[in-house]
This record gives C-alpha cells, sequence and structure tokens, in this order.
C-alpha cells in the first residue's frame, strides 16, 4: 500500500511522528509512506487553497516533502507531483495536537487535507488528538493514538463503508483526552456541538501603539449530545464520524420546495 501522509500543525510536529508510524505498520514491509506537510503550521485554515499564488515545495529527505501552504495544497501536491506516477492507496492526515471534533471540524486544516483527497477519489482519514488533564502531561500526550492508531485505521480499511459517489466518504477520527490503557473502544458518532462554544478574538495594542486581534477558543470539555464526537471522546471513547463534503441541508429541501413552490 501507498499512503500520502500530512498534517496542519507543520512538518516538524510531534503528531505528524506519530502518524508516521501509524502508516508505517498500515503500508506493510512492501508498502511506500510519503510525507508532504506544510512548511509551518497552518491550524484553523479549513480546506483552503493557494488559488491566487504560487507555493514552493522543498524535498527535505527520502519520501519526505514540506509545502508552503495549507494541508489541502500538500495533499494536491502530493497526487499531482511527487507521486504523480504512482499515486497513493490512502492519504491521512493528523495526528492533530487537539480535538477536530464538533464545530472545530469547520475550521481544521486536518480535515482539510481530507476533503481534498476525497475530492480527488483517494480513500481519506484525518486522526486528532483530544487533549485534557488526563492526557496533556504524559510523557508521550499522543499515546491514545500511537497505540490506537493502527487499528483504528485497519478496521476502517477492512470493515468501513468506502463509497465511490460525487462526494465522496471521508473519516474524522478523534481519540479520546486519556491514557492510551483507559481507551474504551471505538465509537460511530455524529459531528457535535458545543453549546455556547465559539472562537472569539482578544484585540491588544502593540509598544507602537498599533491594535492586533487574537483569536481564541473557548472550552473544549462542553458536554455535547449523546451519540456525537465530542461527547464520546469525553466519556473515553474514540470517535469515528463518517463524514461528506456536501453541505446541503438534505432535510430541508422538501419542505423549503414546498414553501417556495
Amino acid at each position: 500500500m501507498r499512503i500520502l501522509i500530512t498534517n496542519d500543525d507543520g512538518i516538524n510536529a510531534p503528531g505528524l511522528k506519530t502518524l508516521q508510524a501509524i502508516a508505517t505498520d498500515i503500508a506493510g514491509p512492501q508498502g511506500e509512506v510519503w510525507t508532504v506537510a506544510p512548511a509551518f503550521e497552518q491550524s484553523g485554515v479549513g480546506h483552503c487553497i493557494s488559488y491566487t499564488h504560487p507555493t514552493m515545495l522543498a524535498q527535505l529527505g527520502d519520501k519526505r516533502f514540506a509545502a508552503e501552504g495549507s494541508p489541502a495544497d500538500c495533499v494536491l501536491a502530493g497526487l499531482y507531483e511527487v507521486m504523480k506516477d504512482t499515486p497513493p492507496n490512502l492519504v491521512l492526515s493528523g495526528i492533530n495536537r487537539g480535538n477536530n471534533a464538533a464545530e472545530n471540524t469547520l475550521y481544521s486544516g486536518t480535515i482539510g487535507a481530507v476533503i481534498e483527497a476525497a475530492l480527488q477519489g483517494i480513500p481519506a482519514i484525518a486522526m486528532s488528538q483530544f487533549f485534557g488533564p488526563a492526557n496533556k502531561d504524559l510523557n508521550d500526550p499522543f499515546e491514545a493514538a500511537a497505540q490506537h492508531g493502527a487499528a483504528t485505521v485497519r478496521a476502517l480499511l477492512d470493515k468501513g463503508i468506502w463509497t465511490n459517489d460525487a462526494y465522496t466518504l471521508f473519516y474524522n477520527v478523534n481519540f479520546p483526552p486519556c491514557a492510551a490503557a483507559d481507551v474504551k473502544g471505538m465509537a460511530v458518532t455524529t459531528q457535535g456541538r458545543r453549546a455556547g462554544v465559539n472562537f472569539s478574538v482578544e484585540t491588544q495594542t502593540s509598544p507602537t501603539g498599533r491594535q492586533f486581534m487574537w483569536v481564541r477558543g473557548g472550552d473544549q470539555h462542553v458536554q455535547t449530545a449523546a451519540g456525537t464526537d465530542a461527547q464520546a471522546n469525553l466519556d473515553g471513547y474514540t470517535s469515528i464520524t463518517p463524514m461528506r463534503a456536501d453541505l446541503t441541508a438534505h432535510d430541508m429541501i422538501k419542505k423549503l420546495q414546498g414553501l417556495l413552490g
């Protein structure tokens, strides 16, 4: 198996090393793992692509590249330049530092990478490590992902649903904020919403008198509805959420047709 890995935390992020180990396990001794990751951190860029300016691509080692662009740019670079003669069978994105559950999903560059892969018809899985009091101070705060990641990917490859329709499925996986030994298992979930939690901005004045804004997040440990990703994570489960890039509110179509004729 040929696997392309990327992330949004940058080429030197510790979570990418965890993903490299997972991908190497999945690919097997006859497989290949290629890395194309952002040269600098790209958290929060979503499915952004560098449409209006060029992106520099640099080879850092064997099968290892850095792109001065977004995670989606990295997937495009992998498919159309780095691996153009031998395209990947699978794209893995992560392991993100922090959860990409609930509303975080909509901002995540980790998710943006797998959206792009899915639009290109490549099976893709995003993986993120939820952080909290029970794991943030461990010697390896990514240990839940490190010890359960390969089994989760293998379960999806063996038993998951992989479609070939216009907006093909991809998967969003979040590992719970606990030690690896305390992970209770896997749970198939929907995307949740943390009530009252939104991004905001805080303005500060520099010594020169200019104003700068810092984006701030909210409480990540707010309870969400039963059966949703963030709640499963807080309960100790690895959440697996099937997703599509189709943003249509299908449940509203017939009602709206009736209202608008």
